[in-house]
């Protein structure tokens, strides 16, 4: 006990024996949730058709595995948990963002209404092939400019003299969030099919059913990317939680950042939203429970929260499939039941702080 209360000390916590430990979990939770579902694959034989694909070591594996299993482990279910690590861990860093931005530990990734704007959108094109032309992708190309078009909306409408004017970027983000809700309620009203309908309600809910391997690019590249940024600029996000005026007496070009910040929640969260819908309350429990655990240093919290999101939805993606097998929930709904009752939780302690 106290060597783990040694490790997870908020103050000096040993960052190198809970990273590792949060990527052999992240690994585990990659072998056991390609496995797990409807039809159940051996963790020994996912992990050997995993290693069979490798350039070097492949030809050195034995095929003891059927071709059934090799079908749902390389095209079902590894795209599929590998996007929901990506996912997890880019909703997680983009709640850190936008926590960071508007300086409350309640905010989340989608505070600016970009999930709002990426489901008024998708739902045109689900329900009326708007954006057939785009072809293979149009789903998620479709998703990504709606969500696009609302953050400039919102950035546009939050500058004030030429700098971001928080009250208004949160103001502005609610207003554009309740009108993109309106345009989809009269899409979804207008459905000419029930089948439509169902699968536009489905995909907003937030699913990673129809994950494919030209999925993970986009994202993976933008988390990567933004990560990169983030982790620069980890002092001006510790000091901007001081307030504007004590973080540019410091040194730091706060309006500048501020733009940065939109730019890269932004980002993350429209590239997210393309590709798996709307998935809530990671971006508002991940960092929580990191700050829990590591402090509230910037250069710590962005790693381990983005760790502990990917494997969140991973497991939570698991238990939707499996559930209801061969039906599945989509993700959105299960983070919902869980993240609800945590969300009060926060609202309540952060009132008895005062």
């Amino acid at each position: 006990m106290k060597t783990l209360r040694k490790i997870f000390n908020r103050v000096n916590p040993n960052m190198g024996v809970i990273v590792i430990a949060l990527i052999a979990a992240a690994i585990v939770s990659l072998l056991l949730g390609v496995g797990l579902g409807p039809v159940a694959v051996a963790p020994g034989t996912v992990a050997r058709i995993m290693l069979g694909e490798l350039p070097l070591i492949g030809n050195a594996v034995e095929h003891h595995w059927t071709q059934l299993d090799q079908n749902i482990v390389l095209g079902l279910r590894l795209p599929r948990v590998c996007l929901g690590l990506v996912v997890g861990a880019s909703l997680a860093v983009t709640g850190v963002t936008m926590q960071a931005l508007v300086r409350n530990h309640l905010a989340d990734p989608f505070i600016l209404g970009v999930s709002s704007g990426a489901a008024a959108t998708a739902t045109l094109g689900m329900l009326f092939g708007v954006f057939a032309f785009l072809g293979e992708y149009s789903l998620s190309i479709s998703a990504f400019i709606g969500s696009a078009v609302t953050i400039v909306f919102v950035y546009m409408i939050s500058r004030v003299r030429g700098r971001i004017n928080i009250t208004q970027l949160l103001l502005s983000g609610v207003a554009l969030s309740m009108i993109m809700d309106g345009f989809t309620r009269v899409i979804t009203l207008s459905a000419p099919n029930a089948l439509g309908l169902h699968n536009a309600t489905f995909w907003m809910s937030g699913s990673l059913a129809g994950a494919k391997w030209g999925y993970l690019t986009l994202p993976l590249v933008v988390l990567l990317g933004c990560m990169a940024v983030l982790m620069i600029n980890y002092r001006g996000l510790n000091l901007l939680l001081l307030g504007e005026e004590s973080a540019g007496a410091l040194g730091v070009n706060v309006r500048r950042l501020q733009k940065v910040l939109v730019l890269v929640a932004s980002l993350m969260a429209g590239t997210t939203i393309a590709v798996s819908g709307s998935i809530g309350f990671v971006g508002l429990m991940a960092p929580h429970f990191t700050r829990l655990l590591v402090g509230g240093d910037h250069r710590k919290v962005l790693p381990i929260s983005a760790l502990l999101g990917g494997i969140f939805v991973v497991w939570v993606d698991v238990a939707a499939r499996m559930i209801l097998a061969p039906e599945e929930l989509p993700v959105g709904i299960l983070t919902a039941i869980i993240g609800g009752p945590l969300f009060i939780f926060l609202l309540k302690r952060r009132g008895k702080d005062r």
